[in-house]
Formats: structure tokens, sequence, C-alpha cells
């Protein structure tokens, strides 16, 4: 177990857990989850990085506001780096974890060092018309705000992707809900970006309660 921290930014409780030493990296879960999706890597990579795991507003044991926005989960990030005064972080975000990222990266990239986003879109077209359409069926059952945010959001601005000044890795499985050619997409317009393309891997496998991310972790910033 880490250190089971609560902070109060953007007038909402966000709980974190602070895992190791070495430098810092920050993890971003995705929609519908909270950090435990991270309990093997983190166990992996506590020797190696500080870790802050972080449970996004709306999510696990972090407080509850009408506000479901990437920008509003976006800013109280931006906002837990500041107030912990963590210098330099490298963040990975999956899924709406990796929206986070992005956008942070926009807002700030002098704020942190280096980005890494596992099945990532900027748009909402970027997910594949099955999964598309079962969201919507999905929402129509149960007028969830976690389904609609995925319904609406994100919406990058392609210059502000093209602006993004940090080194990135974006990792996707072959077998993702996002499309390849928007994942292709976003590899083109991050110019300091690297694509790896996993094979029989889906949207979530690579990630949740698995070690796979470790090596290209540590390939990626340790170097």
């Amino acid at each position: 177990m880490g250190d089971m921290m609560h902070i109060k930014v953007n007038q909402i409780d966000i709980h974190y857990e602070i895992f190791g030493q070495g430098e810092p990296i920050i993890l971003l879960h995705g929609n519908q989850e909270d950090y435990h999706i991270f309990d093997e890597l983190i166990d992996d990579l506590k020797n190696e990085f500080m870790i802050y795991a972080i449970d996004s507003r709306n999510h696990g044991e972090s407080g509850r506001n009408i506000d479901f926005s990437y920008d509003a989960m976006t800013q109280d990030i931006y906002q837990l780096i500041r107030h912990l005064k963590i210098n330099k972080p490298s963040i990975l975000g999956f899924s709406d974890g990796g929206i986070i990222a992005l956008k942070l990266a926009i807002l700030s990239p002098n704020l942190m060092t280096k980005v890494i986003v596992c099945g990532v879109n900027y748009k909402p077209k970027g997910l594949n018309k099955k999964i598309r359409k079962a969201l919507k069926k999905e929402y129509e059952e149960n007028m969830s705000p976690y389904i609609k945010l995925m319904l609406d959001e994100p919406k990058f601005k392609k210059r502000d992707l093209k602006n993004i000044p940090l080194k990135t890795l974006i990792l996707v499985g072959d077998r993702d809900v996002i499309k390849p050619k928007h994942t292709l997409k976003i590899h083109h317009m991050i110019k300091r970006s690297k694509l790896i393309i996993l094979e029989n891997e889906t949207h979530d496998s690579f990630v949740v309660h698995s070690t796979k991310l470790t090596p290209y972790i540590l390939d990626f910033i340790k170097k």
C-alpha cells in the first residue's frame, strides 16, 4: 500500500496515493475506473519511480461533481501537480486518462517531461461505429453522464495537438475500439511522438491489471 491522501483542488476532493521513489510519474485511469487498474503496474514500477496514482473526479474515492468534462478533470490534475509541487513528472494516461494527459500537454507543457497515452482518441468519431452504436444505445437506456462524456467529447483542435512540444509515446492495441487511421492521425499531428501498435491487444488488455506496459515505460522515460 502507498500513502492514501486527499487534496482539495478546483473545489473538489481528489484522492491519490504515492508509491515508491525516483523520478515522478502520474497515472491516470479511464472511464468508470479508478487507479487500482494499475495495481500490478505500480508494483512493477515503484523501484524506479515515485508514482502518483490518482482517482479522477467522479471516480474511485474522489469527490463527485456535476461537471464531468475532460477540461474540468484536466484542471484537477493541473492544480494537483502545482499544489503538491511535483517536479516535471511524466504522465501516463489510459483512454479518458490519455485524453486528460494530452489536454495537460496543451495547457501547460512546461509542467511535465514526457507523455504516454494508451488507447486515446481526439474526437468521438475516432471510436469505431460498432462501439459508438453500443454507447448510444446504453446512453438511451441509462442516461449515464460517463457514457455521455464519451459520445460528446473530446473535441481537440488539430492545431493544439500539432503544437504539443513534448516527447509522446502512443500505445494502442491492434484490436482497439479506436480506428487505426485515427491513431495514426494523432501520431502524425504530435511531432515528437512515437507510435507502437501492440499485436493481439484490445483497448484495455495491455493496461488494466497488466504489467505489459512496464518495458515500454522504462524504455521511453529512462532514455
